[in-house]
């Protein structure tokens, strides 16, 4: 059962040991920030068949940091400093899982972002983060 993956998403450039078994990843650099998205499968979901939210929270932080930095230049890389999420309902197996981050400011320290998080075009979560900009040395 190959299911579609959303027009205009591509394998997720970012690769790291803690994302590597949640492959395959997508994402999507809209201009203005950078969706990440994935088929939910059972490397992703808990013993009830629900999406992890330690994968939701992973996968949001990771959009927001990505997306604030389309905006900042001069920096070694963002560490996030806060990250609150709320889960409104939940993602299930089978499922696009979908991370929309909006930047609320970005400065020479401190970053905003947040993000909306869909199943399936409906809203399962939400995020906020602060990051701090890394100086380049």
């Amino acid at each position: 059962m190959a299911e579609s993956i959303p027009e205009g998403f591509a394998p997720h450039f970012r690769k790291s040991g803690l994302t590597d078994p949640w492959e395959p990843l997508y994402s999507r650099n809209t201009g203005e920030s950078i969706w990440i998205g994935l088929r939910a499968g059972p490397a992703h979901a808990n013993s009830r068949g629900f999406v992890h939210g330690a994968l939701i929270t992973a996968l949001a932080d990771n959009a927001m940091g990505l997306s604030c930095g389309l905006f900042l230049t001069g920096i070694s890389g963002l560490v996030t400093v806060g990250l609150s999420l709320d889960f409104l309902s939940t993602a299930r197996l089978g499922q696009w899982l979908e991370i929309r981050p909006t930047v609320l400011r970005t400065g020479k320290t401190l970053s905003f972002c947040t993000a909306t998080i869909y199943a399936d075009e409906t809203v399962c979560a939400r995020a906020n983060a602060t990051f701090r900009a890394l100086q380049a040395a």
